[in-house]
């Protein structure tokens, strides 16, 4: 008899209400059958606005209710970045992290973090079995390499807690990142989202909708377009071969968000480029299937 293929258990860290993206990469991470998505953790998102974590799982619980689904875990993450290199923060997120890494259980687990690195460092600082638990974290973040001249500066998700990113890329956990200037071109137009999204359902009605208010009170002048740069989280998990891959030393990043050459041994899995047909079209096909199953 054929065995069944083991899905994906996931773990999904994100500062869900810092911009507008996150909300679709919860959703296709939600619509996706082949996850077995062990939990939702709501990460802080800096000092931008005060209670930026309990503002990241309002948001959770929002998409988790358009969806529909009352079956995922939320795991509240800290409240703050790490002091320091040393010392754990932690919360119910990092817990979590803990009992999944060391669970015995042979299905993959890989944990996706779309925000600060801070739960996945405190499971680390935590629980030393961690780093060696053959568990992967994908992480939306860090400057570009190679001299490539960044979008902005400094990148948003490492300036958040820069100890826990240089805690989790000094471990022995396998990363794979995606840099800025690979997330930062996951772009779609108003357009293609009000024909490919809004009309499928509450849950695609309400992500452009939010998409086009935050962009109208954050953007310096008018845009019609957005990057949807936290989707390459989920999309490396259902589709790793859909990139191209470099192993490069890992980084040290210094304080103000640059970084320089770790320790040549110790490497990690940089994504430089992304199928974005293959995740885009993924993602507005599951979201119709959704909204039409819905409703059947």
């Amino acid at each position: 008899m054929q065995s069944t293929p083991l899905r994906s258990r996931l773990l999904l860290s994100t500062d869900a209400k810092n911009e507008a993206d996150d909300q679709f990469a919860i959703a296709h991470a939600l619509l996706s059958p082949t996850l077995d998505l062990r939990g939702v953790l709501p990460a802080h998102f800096g000092t931008r606005v005060p209670d930026s974590r309990a503002q990241s799982r309002a948001e959770v619980d929002l998409l988790l209710a358009l969806a529909g689904r009352t079956d995922v875990t939320v795991a509240d993450g800290a409240d703050g970045p790490l002091g320091d290199r040393t010392t754990a923060r932690p919360s119910e997120a990092s817990q979590l992290i803990v009992s999944e890494a060391l669970a015995e259980d042979e299905a993959p687990l890989f944990v996706v973090a779309l925000g600060p690195l801070t739960d996945v460092a405190s499971a680390i600082l935590s629980e030393p079995g961690v780093a060696a638990s053959g568990a992967t974290v994908v992480w939306i973040g860090g400057p570009p390499y190679d001299d490539v001249e960044p979008v902005y500066w400094p990148e948003y998700n490492l300036s958040n807690d820069i100890a826990a990113a240089n805690v989790v890329f000094s471990s022995g956990l396998e990363i794979w990142q995606v840099p800025m200037d690979v997330y930062t071109r996951v772009g779609v137009s108003y357009s293609e989202l009000d024909h490919r999204v809004r009309p499928h359902g509450r849950l695609g009605g309400y992500l452009v909708r939010q998409l086009h208010e935050w962009n109208a009170q954050h953007m310096s002048r008018a845009v019609d377009h957005r990057s949807l740069g936290d989707q390459p989280g989920i999309g490396l998990v259902l589709n790793p071969f859909g990139a191209v891959w470099r192993r490069l030393p890992a980084p040290s990043f210094n304080a103000d968000g640059s970084a320089t050459q770790g320790e040549p041994s110790r490497r990690v899995r940089v994504c430089r480029e992304l199928d974005t047909r293959w995740l885009l079209e993924d993602f507005f096909h599951k979201i119709a299937d959704h909204a039409r199953d819905s409703v059947g």
